[in-house]
């Protein structure tokens, strides 16, 4: 007790010095704009000098320039002993005041040691305003380049930071510590956009009507910045930074096509469509999250998984304990793995493009028939080479007959990323018909994740990634719930992944259309829960941490026997339906311009990301997003068979990305290529490759178990259910790789099972844990 009490005192000491420093060195500067240029003893002296000149030149017979002492010497019986003293009094003075202007200029000048009172201010009110200049200030001169070359626009009817740009563009020469805070036509510019910390910043009480220049650029490419990742600024003639809200289809456009897309969504009934308006759309929301949080509150009772502390109404839910696989589950697995013939990844892309034909997709971006000697095997040599991520130089050295120059023309002229687009649709569709996939899922949901690819530093995609702790790129696979590769991005590490979950969904372009999508924690995003939502996708994302999300009551009246404490102080967190009824037109013309291609969901979720208070379209998609994401997380909760499949859904995925990265071998995994385009049709190569061991896998298991099943065995599908195609040990990576089974046809493949599948739908099998890699 006593150690703790006198550490609690040293404490109190600390705080006490660091007051009393905090005050000194307050103190400290106020004296030093005192006696710094413009200050008043800077102008006192000025004015001293002034009057001491005028005395000179007062007294005749006296060059002007005499100094002071000279003066006083030849005059001092002639002159008044009070003038002599005053003359005196001004030179000590004038003296002494040069001695400590002398002095701060030895402790690194007035702007040195400014510059060291902001760093410990900063460092005490977490000011970190006014350091931003000194990390800013080597790319001045860029930033001031380009916001000369492009042409800025508000997309909003609020201009104040486009204003304040034009204003310091205008004091862009300018050196000096401070510039006028008046505009061209005399008018004060408008800061009232920026923080308080900002603007004391910006702003000094000793001079009124200036602005500390350094610290206004820093502010105004801060706040420009800022603007443009939301979407409040645009670029003109930008793709990226465009104004999207000039994308979005016409409301007399929308209207034609809104009835069936009403439908098409789920969002009504056929036949309900032309009733359904505003009103419509905001009692389905409020009836929606009404019965989520009616259902919770009732069944907590009976929740045993669920835990809500009363104190800070933050939920935990206990870990849920798989039973594992059954003896006769592992027993059918060792035996398939056994029985799995060893296979040659070529003779996996020769076999795969026999059957399925998807090397007819690639040609010259004529249109033309290929002039190639042989299509099918140059086609199928250049996805092995691409796909294994091997390139055209080493793959030479490995296998005989071909040359550099010939893989690379075909990769670059033949192949396209819309036509590996619609290859790897392909073998998504007929992987999609085989019995066996039924065993994994019926193909109505899928889950989307992200992988760290390595990039060489020297290229534009290249970024440091915070989640996985190094440069390179990020490869954003959809897997859907059959295991197969729906389809595939790739991103730059800084772009926040959420705002691919749709994209992928919206471009699949294979007969599998899923409507639930699985995310980790990445897909927690209210504006993401929004527009899946308006586009008819269940999305339900693996939920962490509850300790920072929040929940939202229907109404402030609103309130629960067992669950209230998640909602935090009643009347608060509310929905607010009447603006969600207000901009029903506005979210409908949104939503419809999405699907129907006319701006693309990244580029509207890019700009949708942040709370922007300008933009209406945030802040309705902000409150829709808030009613979804409480259900979902509300249905989280309460449903245990559902956070197994999510669980699943999202361990499938993770082992994709592993199985992925084991097919793609070449390079230690270093993609090769610094353009952007090649990148991503290398990571669409690596998709065609992988998804055609899937589908071979896929045909392997399934003969496999017609031999089991004509030697009697008895197959449940449950057991089947846990034999994952991703397999790996049968299949031969290295080496020479040869070319003679691109000459050997196949014959064709069975997609038939004699297994019942049928039991496997009203069954929880695949949130038991299924998709773990083999």
């Amino acid at each position: 007790m006593k150690i703790k009490k006198a550490k609690e005192e040293l404490e109190e000491i600390r705080l006490a010095e660091r007051e009393i420093v905090e005050a000194l060195i307050g103190n400290y500067r106020t004296v030093l704009k005192n006696l710094d240029d413009g200050g008043p003893a800077q102008e006192a002296l000025a004015k001293a000098a002034a009057m001491t000149a005028e005395a000179v030149k007062a007294l005749d017979g006296l060059d002007e320039a005499a100094p002071v002492e000279e003066v006083a010497r030849r005059l001092g019986g002639e002159v008044s002993p009070a003038v002599l003293a005053l003359a005196k009094a001004q030179l000590v003075q004038a003296g002494g005041l040069g001695a400590v202007t002398k002095a701060v200029e030895v402790f690194g000048g007035f702007a040195g040691q400014y510059e060291r009172i902001e760093k410990v201010a900063a460092h005490h009110g977490n000011f970190w305003e006014v350091l931003l200049y000194g990390q800013l200030g080597r790319d001045r001169s860029v930033m001031f380049d380009l916001a000369e070359k492009l042409e800025f626009t508000t997309t909003s009817e609020d201009g104040r930071v486009l204003a304040a740009l034009a204003h310091a563009m205008r004091h862009e020469s300018a050196r000096g510590e401070y510039i006028s805070a008046l505009g061209e036509h005399g008018k004060q510019i408008d800061i009232s956009f920026a923080t308080q910390n900002w603007r004391k910043a910006v702003l000094d009480k000793t001079r009124p009507g200036r602005f500390a220049r350094k610290h206004f650029e820093a502010m105004v490419f801060t706040h420009l910045a800022e603007e443009l990742r939301t979407g409040d600024v645009a670029v003109v003639s930008s793709e990226e930074y465009a104004d999207w809200s000039e994308q979005l289809l016409a409301w007399e456009d929308i209207q034609e096509k809104l009835a069936d897309y009403l439908v098409e969504v789920g969002l009504c009934e056929e036949g309900e469509a032309s009733a359904f308006d505003a009103g419509s759309f905001r009692r389905q929301l409020e009836d929606k999250l009404r019965g989520a949080a009616a259902a919770a509150d009732a069944g907590y009772p009976d929740n045993e998984g669920l835990v809500i502390a009363p104190e800070t109404g933050i939920p935990s839910l206990k870990p849920h304990r798989s039973e594992g696989q059954r003896p006769s589950a592992k027993r059918l697995e060792q035996e398939v793995k056994a029985r799995m013939p060893e296979r040659t990844l070529m003779g996996i892309v020769a076999r795969t493009a026999y059957w399925v034909e998807w090397w007819r997709r690639f040609g010259p971006p004529s249109g033309n028939d290929p002039r190639l000697k042989d299509p099918f095997g140059r086609y199928v040599l250049t996805t092995f080479v691409k796909g294994t991520n091997m390139g055209p130089y080493e793959a030479v050295r490995h296998i005989p007959g071909v040359s550099r120059h010939e893989l690379s023309y075909v990769a670059n002229r033949h192949f396209s990323i819309a036509l590996l687009n619609e290859a790897v649709a392909d073998l998504v569709n007929v992987h999609a018909r085989l019995d066996i996939s039924q065993a994994w899922g019926d193909g109505t949901a899928v889950a989307a994740d992200g992988t760290h690819m390595d990039t060489y530093l020297n290229n534009l995609l290249a970024e440091t990634s915070v989640r996985y702790g190094k440069a390179g790129g990020i490869a954003y696979h959809h897997i859907s719930d059959t295991y197969i590769a729906l389809f595939t991005h790739f991103i730059p590490c800084g772009v926040w992944e959420a705002v691919y979950i749709i994209e992928g969904l919206l471009k699949n372009t294979s007969e599998v259309k899923p409507t639930t999508v699985h995310a980790d924690t990445q897909g927690q995003s209210v504006p993401v829960f929004a527009l899946a939502h308006l586009l008819g996708f269940d999305l339900m994302p693996r939920i962490r941490n509850w300790k920072g999300l929040t929940f939202y009551r229907p109404s402030k009246q609103s309130s629960y026997v067992h669950i209230d404490s998640l909602f935090g102080e009643p009347g608060r967190h509310v929905i607010d339906f009447d603006l969600i009824e207000s901009q029903f037109r506005h979210l409908m013309k949104v939503a419809v311009s999405v699907r129907e291609g006319a701006i693309s969901s990244s580029t509207l979720l890019k700009r949708l990301r942040s709370g922007s208070h300008k933009n209406s379209t945030y802040t309705a998609f902000r409150e829709v997003g808030r009613v979804i994401c409480t259900v979902q997380l509300l249905r989280y909760l309460t449903d245990a068979p559902l956070r197994r499949r999510v669980t699943a859904a999202t361990n499938k995925v993770e082992s994709f990305n592993r199985f992925s990265q084991w097919v793609g071998f070449g390079n230690q995994g270093v993609l090769a290529d610094n353009d952007p385009i090649e990148q991503e049709k290398a990571m669409k190569f690596n998709a065609l490759l992988t998804n055609a061991v899937i589908f071979h896998n896929a045909l392997d298991i399934a003969e496999i178990v017609r031999q089991l099943l004509e030697e009697g065995w008895e197959i449940d599908p449950e057991d089947l259910a846990h034999i994952s195609p991703y397999l790996t040990e049968h299949i031969k990576r290295f080496g020479e790789y040869s070319t003679h089974e691109l000459g050997i046809q196949p014959g064709p493949y069975d997609p038939k099972l004699d297994v019942d599948f049928t039991q496997l739908r009203d069954r929880d099998l695949r949130a038991e844990g299924f998709g773990t890699a083999a």
